[in-house]
């Protein structure tokens, strides 16, 4: 089984910063692209930034000079430093990746998403 585990959200400040982690664990043999996701109270879950195997970034254009994404591929781990935080970007942040996995039914590709972690930005 795959797993994603995100950490690193909390409560912090205008204008403040976090570094979300996100780690892959189980029967990985290779892993395409990854990203991050966020949901707000009442909102549909959108695109944050995503990253390819061969680093390549995109972001969605709201978070755009103030966060990064990265990779380490051999620690299965996508990172997302977030920085100069608004009260509009709270939510709950979710990684994902494509990932090759091995079951009993052979290998396979899917997408898999962690658990989240929350990001609330306030005074």
């Amino acid at each position: 089984q795959v797993q994603l585990v995100e950490s690193g959200g909390g409560l912090v400040q205008p204008g403040g910063s976090l570094r979300l982690s996100c780690a892959g664990s189980g029967s990985i043999l290779s892993i395409n692209d990854m990203g991050w996701y966020r949901q707000a109270p009442g909102k549909e879950r959108e695109l944050v930034a995503t990253i390819t195997a061969g680093g390549i970034t995109n972001y969605a254009d709201s978070v755009k000079g103030r966060f990064t994404i990265s990779r380490d591929s051999a620690k299965v781990t996508v990172y997302l430093q977030v920085n100069s935080l608004k009260p509009e970007d709270t939510a709950v942040y979710y990684c994902n990746a494509h990932v090759l996995g091995a079951s009993s039914t052979g290998l396979r590709w899917n997408i898999y998403w962690g658990q989240g972690t929350q990001v609330t930005v306030s005074s």
